[in-house]
């Protein structure tokens, strides 16, 4: 058959930065568009130079709407990309406002490193809200298990991947002089979670499989154990007056917190305090959820009793930066729910700023830490952080839920490779930190699969 190539030009040797370019079929197909996150002046080196001519580009096949997988399609427009973005309708629904929002981020930033006379080359944004609009324009939304013909010798497929609302497992057919299947698992989620579905597979043989691996390496407690761990460090919180703080990401965390705390509060497992989802970002993306119930997994038992899965008496969506401001200045517990998931960006840093010095407050963090980001820094017990340019004590209390990670661990990614049933000719193991990239490749040959691959940044492989 006619030649193959697959080139990892993201989340390749490390997590963030999802985005591979296949050839295939005539066409140069990019799976996801992710930013790559961490300390700013790396990140912005690699997020600003793209690796290609983004106007060679045929289309983008975009597996979910994290920023990690999706944040540099303004970048391919502004680039001169002007073909179409694949995704599931409720990816497409997700990036409308997240996009648009990762740009004013960066422009808010750079606004206030620019006053504080900090701005440099890697402050300067990636994008406009222009460019991040004019992707919207190009997306197209295609249902899970509708098979969909980007060429005619190269045929799409999504299945539910089980990570966030619309995350899918590209399935690719090349059929040009033979048949060669290349499935892209996006990020595997985990059975059990609340709102979204289980993960479904594909089934039958691959030629090549590219497989994320970020908690190859460990185990995650259970999703009532996590429920249960959330009450706990509320009532603790509130007992001695302080305020819990929870930086999450704004797509599938912040709703499943909400879920988990409505469902409490139902129980009476926790006290009558404020909880606050302090994010105009995750209050967008929670509308968003409420267009697609069609997704939802209707065998959990709050969507089964109620429509009203976002609202409850003690929750409040702020979206007006003084109302969020006001919440620091609030005397008495509270819950505070707000993004960046990785507190490199968004109103939590604020929260962090005025909080992280206080003993009665807790910092509580329920999603993954990429290195380098200052999640990773307060999670790992630092004393004295930077935040916003100044540095702080921490004095408040730090702990992390690993049930509500919306990524399979070990035991999980084990047994979705198993589900796959047919053989798997090679695999590639990206999107994991060197212990986890290891342990994934270690787990495929475990399962059979003798040709496995951790990629490097930028390298190639004719398939």
């Amino acid at each position: 058959m006619t030649g193959i190539r697959l080139t990892f030009w993201g989340a390749a040797g490390q997590v963030t930065g999802s985005m591979h370019l296949l050839e295939a079929a005539g066409a140069r197909i990019l799976l996801d568009a992710g930013l790559f996150q961490g300390r700013r002046a790396p990140a912005h080196a690699l997020n600003a130079e793209l690796p290609f001519d983004a106007r060679r580009l045929d289309g983008v096949v975009l597996s979910h709407a994290h920023i990690d997988h999706s944040g540099r399609l303004p970048l391919l427009v502004k680039e001169g990309f002007h073909g179409p973005v694949y995704a599931t309708p409720a990816t497409r629904d997700l990036c409308a406002v997240m996009l648009a929002d990762a740009a004013h981020i960066q422009e808010k930033d750079h606004e206030f490193l620019s006053r504080h006379g900090k701005v440099g080359i890697e402050s300067e944004p990636l994008y406009s809200l222009r460019d991040a609009i004019a992707v919207q324009d190009l997306m197209v939304g295609i249902p899970y298990r509708r098979v969909f013909y980007l060429r005619k010798h190269l045929a799409l497929d999504f299945v539910e991947a089980g990570h966030i609302l619309g995350s899918a497992t590209v399935d690719l057919r090349v059929s040009e002089g033979g048949n060669h299947r290349v499935v892209f698992s996006g990020d595997i989620g985990r059975s059990n979670l609340p709102i979204v579905r289980n993960p479904e597979p594909p089934t039958g043989p691959i030629d090549t499989l590219v497989i994320e691996a970020t908690y190859a390496d460990r185990q995650h407690e259970s999703f009532a154990e996590a429920e249960s761990r959330l009450a706990a460090a509320v009532r603790k919180t509130a007992a001695r007056g302080g305020k819990l703080l929870i930086p999450a990401f704004a797509v599938g965390r912040a709703q499943e917190l909400i879920y988990s705390l409505h469902h409490l509060f139902r129980a009476n497992q926790i006290p009558q305090v404020p909880i606050y989802l302090d994010s105009p970002l995750a209050v967008d993306i929670t509308t968003v959820f409420r267009m697609h119930p069609e997704v939802f997994d209707r065998r959990e038992r709050l969507i089964e009793i109620t429509n009203e899965l976002f609202d409850f008496p003690l929750l409040r969506y702020v979206s007006e930066v003084a109302e969020s401001k006001a919440l620091d200045a609030n005397t008495g517990p509270a819950v505070i729910i707000a993004a960046s998931g990785m507190a490199e960006s968004g109103r939590i840093l604020h929260h962090l700023a005025h909080g992280i010095g206080d003993h009665r407050n807790l910092i509580l963090f329920v999603g993954f830490q990429a290195e380098h980001t200052l999640g990773r820094r307060i999670q790992n017990g630092q004393e004295r952080v930077r935040i916003l340019g100044q540095e702080y004590e921490r004095r408040a209390e730090v702990e992390s839920i690993t049930g509500y990670s919306a990524h399979a661990d070990r035991d999980e990614l084990r047994a979705w490779v198993r589900r796959l049933g047919g053989p798997v000719r090679r695999a590639f193991v990206v999107h994991g930190e060197p212990a986890a990239l290891e342990a994934m490749a270690n787990l495929l040959r475990e399962e059979g699969v003798k040709d496995v691959r951790i990629p490097s940044h930028g390298e190639s492989f004719e398939l």
